[in-house]
């Protein structure tokens, strides 16, 4: 915000995108403070999880995800199973 203001105060679209960038960080900060430091809300609670998953009727694994093709590519290790389940 110095810098903005000291080197470039009539750059108004620079000081927008600061803005911009300091409101999303902020509104992030207050979501993760909701969630108890977690970044994402969870969908079931944990119990649900883990009942659901010793009666089979979730299963549990690992999901690993290209870092390059990530919109594409995609695969679940199931847990205790050495085959790769696509999805």
């Amino acid at each position: 915000q110095n810098y903005l203001d000291n080197f470039w105060p009539g750059l108004k679209a620079a000081h927008e995108l600061f803005d911009s960038i300091l409101q999303a960080r902020r509104e992030r900060e207050s979501e993760s403070q909701e969630n108890h430091g977690k970044e994402y809300p969870e969908h079931l609670p944990v119990e649900i999880l883990e009942a659901g998953i010793k009666s089979g009727r979730y299963i549990q694994g690992i999901l690993s995800v290209n870092k390059h093709r990530a919109q594409l590519e995609a695969f679940v290790r199931l847990q205790g199973f050495g085959s790769k389940e696509t999805g």
